[in-house]
């Protein structure tokens, strides 16, 4: 039997976070599935396990965005096919803060301020603290509460935040959300 590939799930696929997330992947000695970005996703759940089986070693970093659709968006559906199913393991989620109009929100475990600075509280899409404790808006975080995920960070808008979280500065938030949580996982990275 083959060993279930190991995922963390990203609630961002515009241009600027999959910049990210590939500069991210690259420099962690992960995989990216660039494919799988998009505002909103195209791809299928089904085509993004496929792909994923394909990808030479972990830890896989896939994007899944719903681009604001009200509830249960492409992204979301994507997202919970891949987390179901039997050859994927999901080791933990980066939940990206957003400007909804929809007041969607998810529970985090743990959020990262644009100066990298963790907090109990959920950060905005500029990646400053917000009011609520263990709490993030974002348009396609609301399906993470109905999933099994060991570990989800809160994070602002990937790629930007600002100017503090560029690939021209190494996406460094980013990169500390990844960390957190193959850190947890007992992952040795440099």
């Amino acid at each position: 039997m083959k060993p279930r590939r190991q995922v963390i799930l990203i609630t961002d696929g515009d241009e600027s976070a999959k910049k990210a997330v590939q500069h991210v992947a690259k420099e962690i000695g992960g995989r990216c599935i660039s494919s799988s970005a998009g505002n909103p996703s195209t791809l299928t759940g089904d085509e993004i396990v496929k792909l994923i089986g394909q990808t030479p070693y972990d830890p896989i970093l896939v994007m899944f965005d719903d681009c604001g659709y009200k509830m249960e968006g492409p992204g979301e559906q994507a997202m919970k096919y891949v987390v179901n199913h039997p050859n994927v393991e999901v080791i933990g989620a980066i939940a990206v803060a957003s400007h909804t109009h929809f007041a969607e929100w998810t529970k985090v475990d743990v959020s990262i301020d644009r100066f990298g600075k963790l907090t109990e509280f959920g950060v905005d899409k500029n990646g400053l603290p917000d009011l609520e404790i263990g709490r993030i808006d974002g348009d396609t975080v609301y399906i993470l509460d109905e999933l099994k995920i060991p570990i989800v960070v809160g994070v602002g808008d990937i790629g930007k935040m600002g100017g503090f979280d560029t690939v021209e500065r190494g996406a460094p938030i980013t990169r500390k959300a990844v960390e957190i949580i193959l850190e947890r996982r007992g992952w040795k990275h440099e």
